[in-house]
């Protein structure tokens, strides 16, 4: 028995034309090592130093009616970058402490650039229910999808698109705002935690969130979001997600209760040492509660008091049909139903290819696994092969709604579409496949 899935017409694709603006031509560290980076960024301050005043107005207008039309913070940004151009250069460099605007921004507009985030690759979404339902039509639901972007040099980053579902079931990407900007530490840090702050007044979907520790330096990547209910009721928001260095992987929560604050750790014990750390969305018998890996094959149960903290568990899913002997991996927090948890899978066959499945765990005990698919419920098709990463079809958390469940999930890396699924239909086809 096949199970019901109807596919919506919205798909999110990349855009090179999403840019924030972000420092360009060195960083503190390089400026603490390289004296050339130092000597270059004194003749650029010189030259601009010795314009007019009426000279540098004239550049920044330029500017203005350029690219950076499309930044309206552009001016507030290039006076951040200039102060920091100031700690660096001027211990080498007199005449910089004086300096006001439009010196100082155009200085600062040198050291800037452009950077297209999610160009290259947008992929492996999650989803929960945004905490503002204002301003919509009767019946319609706001959901915060995260994405996982790829821009220049693969560095990955986290951005963050609205979706509605209305009321007979229709799934709709709202307009996405008309600029982005980075998202921002409370202080400087190389090293987690890390505090961050959106922009006041800005929407969350205007955010991008970009590396900025030494653990997350190529990328923050697979950010499976929950809504977690704490024992007193309230909600928190909370998601685990790969931090990559550019040669290691490790485990890190994400954290906030209104995503204007946002709290990265990184996590401790054996288990963060793996990708894919699913987190369940309330305590079970009293423990924080996840499927994870414990090693490159199966996955595991795990559970533990401090949710910052993830060691050993009891083996849960093992390799067992073709379609996932070369890898299987979670999709997403399980998802509560009167009949049990439901974990989508995913699973890595020949050629590299994915597929996307299920298992139905206890509700009262997760570790006994009450039903499994037996084939991929979801797999690349002809439209659906091809693209940055042929062959990969990929999802990091779908959520209930209503009689549905709605899954968005990454095609080829190259764009993201949403399907969803009566769960009267999908349990009958993983009890049919055991």
């Amino acid at each position: 028995m096949c199970a019901e899935f109807l596919h919506s017409a919205s798909v999110l694709r990349i855009n090179p034309k999403r840019t924030v603006l972000r420092p360009y031509f060195f960083t503190s560290k390089v400026m603490g090592q390289a004296q050339s980076h130092i000597t270059r960024a004194q003749h650029i301050c010189q030259y601009i130093l010795g314009l007019s005043f009426d000279e540098c107005h004239l550049r920044l207008t330029e500017l203005s009616q350029g690219f950076i039309s499309g930044h309206p913070h552009a001016r507030k940004y290039f006076l951040e970058r200039f102060e920091d151009v100031k700690k660096l250069v001027g211990p080498y460099f007199g005449g910089m402490d004086d300096i006001e605007d439009p010196h100082a921004a155009l200085i600062g507009a040198y050291f800037c650039r452009e950077y297209a985030f999610e160009a290259a690759a947008v992929m492996n979404p999650s989803i929960v229910t945004h905490p503002d339902q204002t301003g919509l039509v009767d019946g319609a639901t706001r959901f915060c999808l995260s994405v996982r972007c790829v821009g220049e040099g693969h560095l990955s980053t986290l951005a963050f698109r609205s979706v509605l579902i209305l009321e007979d079931g229709t799934i709709e990407l709202e307009p996405e705002p008309p600029f982005a900007v980075e998202a921002c530490p409370l202080a400087h840090a190389t090293a987690g935690p890390v505090t961050l702050v959106r922009p006041d007044g800005l929407s969350l979907f205007a955010t991008v969130i970009f590396p900025i520790t030494s653990s997350q330096a190529m990328g923050i990547e697979d950010l499976r979001l929950v809504e977690f209910t704490q024992e007193n009721g309230e909600t928190v928001y909370l998601g685990t997600y790969t931090a990559y260095s550019g040669s290691e992987t490790t485990t890190e929560l994400f954290e906030t209760t209104d995503f204007q604050t946002i709290q990265l750790t990184p996590l401790q014990g054996a288990a963060s040492a793996y990708k894919g750390l699913a987190l369940f969305p309330r305590r079970i018998n009293g423990y924080y509660a996840a499927i994870g890996r414990l090693d490159l094959e199966n996955l595991h149960y795990l559970e533990t008091k401090d949710p910052r903290v993830w060691n050993y568990g009891q083996t849960l899913l093992s390799p067992r049909h073709g379609w996932e002997l070369v890898q299987i991996g979670t999709c997403g927090p399980p998802i509560e139903l009167d009949e049990g948890w439901l974990l989508l899978i995913y699973g890595v066959g020949a050629m590299r290819r994915y597929g996307l499945g299920a298992v139905l765990l206890d509700k009262s005990d997760p570790r006994k696994v009450l039903a499994r698919s037996k084939a991929p419920l979801l797999a690349p098709q002809a439209d659906t092969r091809e693209g940055y990463v042929p062959n990969v079809i990929h999802s990091c958390g779908s959520i209930r709604h209503k009689d549905r469940v709605i899954i968005p999930y990454a095609v080829a890396e190259s764009s993201i579409r949403f399907v969803s699924v009566t769960i009267s239909s999908l349990l009958a086809d993983l009890r049919g496949g055991q």
